[in-house]
């Protein structure tokens, strides 16, 4: 009816605007208006995905040293304690003149959320969640409680599957993170600050966002808080396309940026945790850096791109393969590393004792390499830089740079594991100011090869000291490329 009587409107406003020849302009509402005032119903989907979110509260065995006052902290500062971010000023509470606790009684310890994979039980959490628990306690929607076993966790990826003993459970459908869109909005269930069932929502803020060593994080804006963790994002098709891991805050709550970590990832990690308890990486035994624009330009390789390779480990698979600290590695298994951080994700995927394919971006040239990948394992440590021995010989040319370099000992090259190079005995001027400094090792110049002062000081002679060029510099045994800057 309302329709009918605003076409008769709209008609008799416009013969009267055509009767005293007035030009009329209608608004026209076009589709994406329409959309932009429509706002999102999550009521369906809460509905849908509800029933599989679970509330889990960990339990610690404790000594009889009193009561402890720091309990009712835990749950607001349980993403903190991991993840290194700024802890929120929570007042310590006058002990409570109760018992003292007997030996080996069990206390809360933390609380946080989780989400049912399948029906026979297996349920999806963070690591961090269950990590040091002696008992983990799942709540469902329902209210039925279940002491569950953990089958596996991962820190590294922050990832746990735990185990309840039940059938017939409501489980989550499983989204595809390659479809997520930045701006899309999300849904997150779970029980911030121990309050369970808890929904809010946002949008997807970034996707790839590096806060890992192997995992690229989805960032949102939606409200994450202590007890959050391990609970689902969802998307609008009801999906889970997340688990929320991580918030940036400086106040202990949310200040509209929190991370989640990337469904696809979680599952590739729960397939080995429920397999094998543990999972598996692969590693070949480098340290890398990221390569900036001016080291990409004064090297020739065109843009920053790659991994730069400060560090080879002694007989691991990269040392084997020929990789050398300097090199570039600009694709694995034919895949291009945009960004340093690509490179261990790629490796660390890739099951150990495959042979992959190295490229690496060395000395103005591209060559390829053959690595067999070994299973990750605890970082080592890097040794200091050597003393140097007192038998400075000054370089003429490297006078120019602020330079005094010496020839390496055949015990310093033996320590160093590398083949040659030269000393630097002082930096000053423009070598101090591209950031070399004593004790350096000096081992290539613009591209050249140096093996000694002969080499070096010919390698400056070729090069146009008009224009940056590049050095690269082992420091101890982590190699650097210095951008030297000799015409200004």
């Amino acid at each position: 009816m309302i329709q009918v009587q605003w076409k008769k409107m709209r008609g008799a406003a416009l013969a009267g605007a055509l009767a005293l020849g007035t030009a009329v302009t209608f608004l026209h509402v076009t589709p994406a208006l329409a959309q932009a005032r429509a706002l999102p119903d999550f009521t369906d989907l809460v509905e849908q995905v509800g029933p599989s979110v679970v509330n889990i509260r960990t339990l610690e065995k404790v000594a009889p040293r009193g009561f402890p006052d720091g309990a009712g902290r835990d749950e607001m500062l349980e993403f903190f304690r991991r993840f290194g971010l700024p802890m929120p000023n929570i007042p310590r509470q006058t002990p409570h003149p109760r018992r003292t606790p007997q030996p080996d009684e069990e206390q809360p310890r933390g609380v946080g959320s989780g989400f049912i994979l399948s029906p026979d039980g297996l349920i999806m959490t963070n690591a961090h969640v269950v990590e040091g628990a002696d008992e983990v306690v799942v709540t469902l929607t329902d209210k039925r409680e279940f002491k569950a076993k953990i089958i596996g966790s991962d820190k590294r990826s922050d990832v746990a599957v735990v185990k309840i003993d039940a059938t017939g459970l409501p489980a989550v459908k499983v989204g595809d993170v390659s479809r997520l869109k930045v701006g899309e909005w999300v849904m997150a269930i779970g029980s911030p600050f121990g309050l369970e069932n808890t929904v809010t929502a946002g949008i997807v803020s970034a996707k790839q966002r590096d806060t890992g060593d192997y995992l690229p994080f989805i960032q949102t804006d939606v409200a994450i808080n202590p007890g959050n963790s391990g609970g689902p994002l969802i998307n609008m098709r009801g999906e889970v396309v997340g688990i929320n891991s991580q918030i940036y805050s400086r106040s202990g709550g949310s200040m509209g940026i929190s991370f989640a970590i990337p469904m696809d990832e979680a599952v590739r990690v729960s397939e080995q945790l429920r397999a094998s308890g543990r999972v598996s990486r692969g590693r070949i035994g480098v340290q890398i850096d990221q390569v900036t624009k001016e080291v990409a330009e004064s090297i020739g390789l065109g843009k920053p791109q790659g991994a730069l390779v400060r560090a080879v480990e002694a007989g691991a698979p990269a040392a084997k393969a020929g990789v050398e600290p300097g090199d570039i590695i600009t694709r694995f298994e034919g895949k291009v590393v945009e960004k340093s951080s690509d490179l261990p994700r790629m490796v660390g995927a890739t099951k150990p004792g495959t042979r992959a394919s190295l490229t690496v971006f060395r000395r103005g040239a591209s060559k390829e390499l053959t690595v067999t990948i070994a299973e990750i394992e605890a970082d080592k440590p890097v040794k200091a830089a050597l003393e140097k021995e007192d038998k400075s010989t000054p370089s003429a040319a490297a006078k120019v740079l602020g330079l005094s370099v010496s020839e390496l000992t055949d015990a310093q090259k033996k320590e160093l594991k590398i083949k040659g190079g030269v000393l630097v005995d002082a930096a000053a001027e423009v070598a101090a100011r591209a950031g070399i400094r004593e004790g350096d090792v000096i081992v290539s110049v613009g591209n050249m090869v140096v093996a000694n002062i002969k080499d070096f000081e010919a390698a400056l002679a070729k090069t146009d000291r008009s224009k940056p060029f590049a050095m690269v510099v082992h420091r101890g045994e982590i190699a650097q490329i210095v951008v030297i800057r000799a015409g200004r």
